[in-house]
């Protein structure tokens, strides 16, 4: 039962569903239903979205969803349908103090008759550590079925299961805390689970910035291979930015019939003899007398300002 995410970034929220939607993708069990998610917006107003069937395309669709663009803290849970109302509760935050989400039961009260996520949210407003926030709620209590991860107003990021919880045998987590960019993954009773958490993460990463991004192209056609210092590198046109040739320091290049990619990911971009970018995707030539007739898969060659420059 569950998956929770916390994100802290720019696109929190759009980022937060990119990581449910992977685990959506790949993962059977306790997924595809209700959605309850939180974020803080810049101008420290809350917004709780939460709907019951249909998992990540569901919340999308939501048309109050477009409100939590510019959101930089957001965390989500989801699980199977129908659970109870408001779905708020299991994505409980605060202006003054952070958001909290998790995976199994963190909204059911404990010994104590408190549920440990409000618990936890408690300590936050208190001035505790995310860490030690999860820590008040979960330790004195090791049969709680609950796994908590709290998100302070600063992007502090912690995650912790009870006891009970981390005995199980189909669990997973994921914990990132870098510069710019905080993300903590819990789930349970999703198949396989060894990986899942980690694709989340990458689907998080790929969704704030993509690998294949580009901001220049042009087709490989007709464009022919010559010698040159570098290994490999694309030169194009400064003014118009259109490929003008390849440069490739093997023979094999100018052979009668040859295939293969001239230039590959992160090979220079040169223009005017200057270095202005890098490689992002290459193409898979064919070329005659060393000049590039036909590709197999696409003709279009890719390439990033700047990048690596």
């Amino acid at each position: 039962m569950t998956i929770g995410i916390a994100v802290n970034s720019s696109g929190a929220a759009r980022a937060a569903l990119a990581g449910l939607e992977a685990v959506e993708a790949v993962g059977r069990g306790a997924i595809g239903g209700f959605v309850s998610l939180s974020a803080i917006l810049p101008d420290g107003s809350l917004h709780d979205l939460g709907v019951q069937r249909g998992g990540a395309q569901a919340m999308l669709a939501d048309p109050s969803f477009a409100a939590l663009a510019e959101a930089r803290l957001a965390v989500l849970m989801s699980s199977g349908p129908d659970r109870p109302e408001p779905l708020s509760q299991f994505t409980p935050c605060a202006a003054n103090a952070g958001l909290m989400t998790g995976h199994r039961l963190p909204n059911m009260p404990g010994p104590d008759g408190q549920p440990p996520n409000l618990v936890a949210l408690q300590a936050l407003r208190e001035g505790r550590t995310p860490q030690d926030a999860i820590s008040l709620a979960l330790d004195a209590a090791p049969d709680l079925d609950a796994g908590l991860i709290a998100i302070s107003t600063a992007g502090e990021v912690a995650l912790g299961n009870s006891a009970s919880v981390a005995a199980r045998d189909d669990i997973g987590q994921a914990l990132v805390v870098e510069p710019d960019l905080s993300v903590a993954v819990l789930h349970n009773s999703i198949l396989p689970h060894e990986a899942l958490a980690d694709l989340a993460v990458s689907a998080i990463r790929d969704r704030l910035a993509p690998r294949d991004g580009w901001s220049g192209s042009g087709s490989a056609i007709g464009l022919s291979v010559h010698a040159g210092p570098e290994t490999r590198a694309l030169i194009i046109d400064p003014d118009s930015g259109a490929p003008l040739r390849f440069v490739a320091a093997g023979k094999e290049w100018l052979r009668l019939e040859w295939e293969g990619c001239p230039v590959r990911r992160g090979d220079p971009v040169i223009a005017g003899g200057r270095t202005v970018g890098r490689v992002i995707h290459e193409a898979y030539c064919i070329l005659r007398d060393g000049t590039v007739t036909s590709t197999r898969g696409g003709d279009l060659i890719t390439w990033t300002a700047g990048a690596g420059t």
